[in-house]
């Protein structure tokens, strides 16, 4: 098989499943319980928190595990919004399904969700969301990199905005951790999401960071661990096997746009439309296509057929029958939005299987054309 759905989700390491078969074996003790078992178990998880911490540049105190990047954002931006004085939130359209799902539950709790649209290159507009800005805005929640398009977004500027004016500011990084450098960005945020199965490590894990600093309330109340913000025996094993993919996964910037112009160039003449921001804006393992007149889901089966595997966007929305939510958030029409598709490089991609990715999707087109 030829596997490019990285943005979906990255095989583990070797390193990773080695982490997570001996801490499994060896310190399975609950981090909870008092006695030596337990205490080495909690040294470890502390250990772990203090890896991540290093690794984003900011305060352990507000590493929190969580069982998903899904949980992370629900955990994140309730307890951040319903922390405010205010009942207003902004975000984008193009944000992940469980960033929908959290305004979703603040709609229905009384607060008014204001969502921005994207540019054409699939950019949020910095000036439109200053103007939305009100006295009662209690959270700015936008994703730094969308998982269907790969548009890296302004964040670095709506960050001094939010410090500015005082509101809370979540990032969803779960495509652009280990990606790209966020260091720097880190220590001016308020939250930050990340999954540990975009590099590497195993699914049913990943960390939010809560800034200290701020307040919290916790969605549900009373819970003991992680801080009270995340109930549940924490998963020792995946979180060792997270901090070491997260430590040894090195991301092939100049490879992955070597790839994506040989794709572009390759299908120059097959009538394809590419989903993309100028190159500064563009995460370039992650291309979205479409292919004019033929639906997504149909050039993806086809696709699968002959072993190659691709999405037509988030696997989160796998089940929408509305097309990606980026593609309708830069104002294209439900028709263009059914059309897209979308490539993503890993660490296992090579130049051979881009060529017949190309070659496979050039046939498809002169097959609809036929």
């Amino acid at each position: 098989m030829i596997y490019l759905d990285y943005a979906a989700t990255t095989p583990m390491t070797d390193e990773a499943i080695a982490a997570y078969s001996e801490a499994a074996k060896i310190v399975f003790g609950n981090t909870s319980s008092l006695h030596d078992a337990g205490g080495n178990a909690s040294f470890l998880l502390e250990e772990a928190r203090t890896r991540v911490a290093n690794k984003l540049g900011i305060n352990r105190n507000g590493v929190i595990f969580t069982g998903s990047g899904t949980e992370g954002n629900l955990l994140a931006i309730l307890s951040l919004a319903r922390a405010g004085k205010g009942k207003h939130v902004i975000t984008s359209a193009a944000e992940h399904t469980s960033v929908h799902a959290a305004m979703t539950t603040l709609e229905r709790d009384g607060y008014e969700v204001t969502k921005l649209p994207l540019n054409e290159y699939g950019i949020v507009d910095v000036d439109i969301l200053v103007k939305s800005i009100r006295e009662d805005t209690v959270l700015i929640s936008i994703q730094h990199v969308n998982s269907e398009i790969g548009t890296i977004q302004p964040v670095e500027r709506i960050a001094k905005i939010a410090r500015k004016k005082d509101i809370p500011f979540h990032v969803d990084c779960v495509q652009s951790f280990c990606k790209l450098p966020i260091e720097h960005l880190a220590k001016e945020l308020d939250a930050i999401t990340i999954s540990a199965h975009k590099f590497g490590g195993p699914k049913g894990c990943g960390a939010i960071y809560l800034n200290p600093r701020k307040r919290c309330v916790p969605v549900f109340p009373g819970l003991t661990h992680e801080k009270g913000i995340r109930g549940g025996t924490v998963d020792l094993p995946a979180i060792i096997a997270m901090v070491t993919a997260m430590e040894q996964f090195a991301y092939q910037k100049e490879t992955f746009q070597l790839y994506r112009n040989r794709l572009k160039q390759i299908l120059k003449d097959a009538g394809c439309d590419f989903i993309e921001a100028e190159a500064d804006y563009q995460l370039p393992s992650i291309l979205g296509i479409c292919l004019n007149g033929v639906e997504g889901q149909f050039v993806m089966l086809r696709l699968n057929e002959e072993g190659i595997a691709i999405s037509t966007g988030s696997a989160c929305d796998i089940t929408s029958s509305s097309g990606t939510k980026a593609i309708l958030a830069m104002g294209q029409n439900l028709s263009k939005a059914r059309q897209f598709f979308r490539v993503s490089f890993g660490e296992g991609t090579t130049k051979l299987e881009i060529d017949k990715l190309g070659d496979s999707l050039k046939s498809i087109a002169r097959e609809v054309r036929l």
